[in-house]
């Protein structure tokens, strides 16, 4: 379960900004709060919301980053680049992320320093009584070499020092068989965002999904089909394409059922209102995270939806029935009828400054902001910023 994550240098942020998910015990506890296996309570949601343009999609960003970072790495080609992008202002400087999560039982800190061209730092803390490294990495550009201490990790030595520039050591200590980092580069992030910003729905690729996934099909059906959006129910059937090339190809494509008082019928997906094919693919990505746990990183959480649609979604992540293993959600969204939903904790404010320098905070560190507050009506008013100014 992530806690928190911070980050400096990164896309349209200059400077530090942290996305917190720790709730204080002062506040009144939600569905959408849990008490972590740390003993912290840890909210299962957080909402960011600012104009176009201000970053918030960038905010997201660091965390998926991290997450590819330390699973995925290693697939790099050996002179690939680093695929991340400091701000253009400050090119030259290295970015730096860090994050706090519970796993295994245990709280862990992890943090990284890098270049488009290298790593200069990353280590891994596991807090006992207080934190302690597992391993520490940095290069050494006297020797044009890494130096790596290790405390309980079990990465060979001779393998430590081999570690690319442009890998985790995590992700590099996963190839050599390694159990603790073999189970943190396990997928436990699923997101529409990648280093380009947010990638479009593939109608395909959910029915692929749900075809594999017979519960969460299920799940998806008697959702859709409560939602009222004219569904009756949801066929998934192979269809034969057309490629020469390839005869026997076959893709998965959703067909919505509809029925009337004299006759039932189908209709291909694509011929579905947008707002259909949205919720269709948001809940292949939503419905995948709640049955294994982990976080899901949506941009434009209600991108087609109706504003109504929002609290039904979110209660997916309050119910214990639909998630029994404090799966979290971490989303952006235009539709600010979501402060009425959530506690000023659980909202990220994003605005952009005249030097195109994104900054971010929480809703409760805003000065002046009571519990007793109409967020939804002071935002719209502008009291809080991260608003469009015209």
């Amino acid at each position: 379960m992530l806690h928190s994550y911070a980050f400096t240098n990164f896309q349209s942020f200059r400077e530090r900004v942290e996305v917190d998910l720790t709730i204080s015990r002062k506040v009144a506890m939600t569905e959408w709060m849990t008490e972590s296996a740390t003993g912290e309570r840890v909210s299962k949601l957080m909402a960011v919301i600012g104009p176009n343009g201000s970053g918030k999609t960038a905010l997201l960003k660091p965390i998926v980053f991290m997450s590819w970072f330390i699973a995925n790495s290693f697939q790099l080609p050996p002179n690939a680049a680093i695929p991340i992008t400091p701000h253009l202002a400050a090119g030259a400087e290295p970015s730096e992320l860090e994050c706090e999560l519970d796993f295994d039982g245990k709280l862990w800190r992890y943090v990284l320093r890098c270049t488009p061209e290298r790593v200069l730092h990353e280590a891994l803390y596991l807090k006992r009584e207080r934190f302690g490294y597992v391993f520490i990495r940095d290069w050494d550009a006297a020797t044009n070499s890494y130096m790596v201490k290790q405390q309980d990790f079990g990465l060979a030595p001779q393998e430590a020092r081999k570690v690319r520039p442009n890998v985790s050591l995590i992700a590099w200590a996963a190839q050599f068989g390694v159990p603790l980092a073999a189970r943190m580069a396990s997928p436990n992030v699923n997101s529409n965002v990648n280093v380009l910003g947010r990638v479009q729905q593939d109608l395909q690729s959910a029915a692929q999904h749900f075809s594999t996934h017979p519960e969460q099909r299920k799940l998806m059906e008697q959702l859709l089909s409560a939602w009222d959006l004219g569904l009756s129910g949801v066929e998934l059937m192979e269809v034969a394409v057309n490629n020469p090339q390839q005869p026997d190809q076959k893709v998965w494509v959703p067909f919505g059922k509809h029925k009337n008082r004299v006759a039932e019928f189908q209709l291909p997906f694509a011929l579905e209102s947008s707002g259909t094919q949205g919720a269709f693919v948001l809940l292949s990505r939503l419905l995948q995270t709640l049955e294994i746990g982990g976080l899901a990183v949506i941009d434009e959480f209600e991108n087609d939806l109706h504003p109504h649609m929002l609290e039904p979604i979110l209660d997916l992540f309050a119910n214990p029935s639909t998630n029994p293993r404090q799966a979290q959600l971490l989303f952006t969204c235009h539709a600010v009828e979501v402060l009425n939903l959530v506690h000023k904790s659980q909202v990220m404010l994003v605005q952009k400054n005249e030097e195109c320098e994104s900054s971010a905070s929480r809703m409760d560190a805003v000065e002046g902001i009571r519990n007793d507050d109409n967020y939804y009506a002071k935002y719209m008013a502008g009291a809080y910023g991260a608003v469009p100014i015209f």
